[in-house]
């Protein structure tokens, strides 16, 4: 997290990215956080997903990203996407002087703070997996915690589609869950912008005795406390959106599973 300068009015919008429509979930516990503020978000639709792609790739995809949040008047990036949260933010907090958030520390001290056994399950992207960013955050904060970590590369073409109430999507899930539920996890953080469009059946899957750490709600909680009221807006809320390639199912997911109501919907090219 970057605490640095705010370089433009307390009016100006929040600058929200992912790699597609995942980081809406953020966006919706933004709106619930900080209702006043503008938010501006843009959806790399053209490159989804960031979960297979190299840490290089990631990390420019969110310096070119960032680069038009800023052009755009934005006062903070909140880094919507646990693989550019993972991968990415370390380079961003030292390129640019407005504050950079991602969700991949709230998450980690949530669930430092919810296990009661010790035993933590960590589900993401291949790439956030692979990056080992939630464990060693959690093991950082208490080095006797156990982290089970599993990649499940097929949730988030799956929340594309629109999959989310699906006998398919909850085949697949019941697999990947498995070996963790049997270990005895008793916390499980969603380490995807997207997985929380699949909380209640996940919460289904685990059981009531496994907590979920939803990283879009801890990191909404950050932005708020670390933008502190006077820097926070009273202006007309509003969410623009922008999408690098056009998504089919974008409207029906974001106004009917996120109860969001979009200001503007746009494409821009980027990286071209």
């Amino acid at each position: 997290m970057n605490a640095g300068d705010m370089t433009s009015h307390r009016e100006a919008p929040i600058g929200v990215f992912d790699s597609g429509i995942g980081g809406l979930t953020v966006v919706a516990e933004l709106r619930r956080a900080l209702p006043s503020e503008r938010i501006l978000y843009l959806g790399d639709t053209a490159r989804v997903p960031y979960g297979g792609k190299s840490p290089s790739t990631v990390t420019r995809y969110s310096r070119e990203i960032s680069d038009l949040l800023v052009a755009e008047g934005a006062k903070m990036i909140v880094v919507a996407c646990n693989t550019a949260s993972a991968l990415a933010v370390p380079h961003l907090i030292t390129t640019f002087t407005i504050p950079v958030i991602g969700v991949l520390e709230p998450g980690a001290i949530a669930a430092a703070k919810a296990t009661r056994s010790g035993k933590i399950g960590v589900i993401g992207t291949r790439a956030t997996i692979a990056s080992n960013a939630y464990s060693n955050a959690i093991k950082k904060i208490d080095p006797g915690l156990s982290v089970l970590s599993l990649p499940c590369p097929l949730l988030v073409p799956l929340i594309e589609e629109g999959l989310l109430d699906d006998s398919v999507t909850e085949t697949i899930l019941r697999r990947y869950l498995a070996p963790m539920l049997n270990e005895g996890i008793d916390t499980l953080v969603l380490g995807c912008t997207h997985y929380p469009l699949l909380k209640k059946m996940i919460g289904s899957i685990c059981g009531p005795d496994v907590i979920l750490v939803d990283s879009a709600e801890n990191c909404a909680s950050a932005v708020k406390e670390l933008l502190k009221p006077r820097e926070t807006s009273h202006s007309k809320p509003s969410l623009d959106i922008l999408l690098t390639d056009s998504s089919e199912g974008f409207l029906r997911i974001a106004e009917k599973s996120l109860n969001l109501s979009i200001t503007s919907l746009s494409l821009r090219q980027i990286g071209q």
